[in-house]
């Protein structure tokens, strides 16, 4: 080989290795967010079909979702800031690449939904959508003064997402094949958003539901009815629509944005042959009945009237 083809070759190969260092994801992590539940939320899992082509990457307690095609990949929620390099890890273990997910989806903008998605749109170049005031969350990287966390104690601010798209009420979000369609179901949060699409395998198609979270949690003096010291206007009804959308939705399979909420990974731990646990076309209305039963709870409290009595349970941060 002449002293020319050698000096050809070393500068196409200095080129290649140049071409694939830029597609290496860039450093994920950001300053991680210590809280009372968080290395339990944070805790990892192998990464798991649930079905077609839908695919559970998230953590043991937080949700993140990839819906993937050979067109390119949509991924829903980036749980913690310090959860973006397991998620990403998941990814890559199901065969995956993070550069391929052109829409990073968020459910509502709390820091246990959002806080990863800012490293995670930096390693995938994808574009982020959220609601408009799930948006402003993002791009503020702490709770909006509207929340019903706002006054949580202390204030947790993640990295920001410089840019987002905005989504609303029936709008569709495409990416090759895929079409995933956003239902604003605020109350937990104003911006809250609960995403729909349907993920085949062979002939038989079913319809998944990643559901916002429906807790009506508050911190400080927040009222949902604008009783009290709080504020905040009444938006208790339009929570109560949020939560009757989530149970009329089409829904064969449920993944909450808190896993634990429907027992997603003991339901994929229990799935043998052609059984499928995670597959209940009544889990939607079981979620919705639950997270009812609750609001109505917080409700008559603020309202000083008896509690219902098929209203259990308390509800819990995030």
């Amino acid at each position: 080989m002449t002293l020319l083809a050698k000096l050809m070759l070393a500068t196409v190969a200095t080129m290649a290795a140049g071409t694939v260092q830029a597609k290496t994801p860039a450093p994920v992590q950001d300053k991680p967010v210590n809280c009372d539940n968080c290395k339990e939320w944070n805790a990892p899992v192998k990464p798991f079909n649930v079905f077609g082509n839908t695919w559970y990457v998230g953590t043991a307690g937080l949700s993140a979702v990839l819906v993937t095609s050979p067109q390119g990949h949509i991924l829903l929620d980036g749980a913690l800031p310090q959860s973006a390099p397991l998620i990403i890890a998941n990814i890559q273990a199901l065969g995956f690449r993070i550069e391929d997910v052109k829409v990073i989806l968020n459910s509502h903008a709390h820091w246990d939904h959002a806080g990863g998605i800012a490293a995670l749109q930096r390693a995938s170049g994808a574009t982020v959508m959220a609601s408009a005031s799930g948006a402003l969350g993002l791009q503020s990287g702490t709770n909006g003064k509207d929340d019903p966390q706002y006054q949580a104690n202390p204030v947790v601010h993640v990295a920001k997402v410089r840019k987002v798209s905005l989504v609303g009420e029936g709008d569709t979000v495409k990416v090759g094949p895929l079409t995933l369609t956003a239902h604003m179901t605020p109350g937990h949060t104003p911006g809250g958003t609960t995403w729909t699409w349907t993920s085949c395998e062979g002939d038989r198609c079913l319809d998944v539901v990643y559901a916002d979270s429906l807790n009506p949690y508050a911190s400080g003096d927040f009222t949902y009815t604008g009783k009290g010291k709080g504020s905040s206007p009444d938006i208790s009804a339009s929570f109560e629509a949020s939560i009757a959308k989530v149970a009329a939705l089409p829904c064969d399979i449920i993944i909450p944005v808190h896993p634990g909420t429907t027992d997603v990974l003991g339901k994929a731990s229990r799935r043998s042959g052609t059984d499928n646990p995670l597959i209940d076309a009544s889990a939607c209305r079981a979620y919705a009945a639950e997270a009812g039963g609750l609001l109505a709870k917080r409700l008559a409290k603020e309202r000083g009237e008896t509690l219902p009595a098929e209203a259990k349970g308390a509800a819990h941060a995030h």
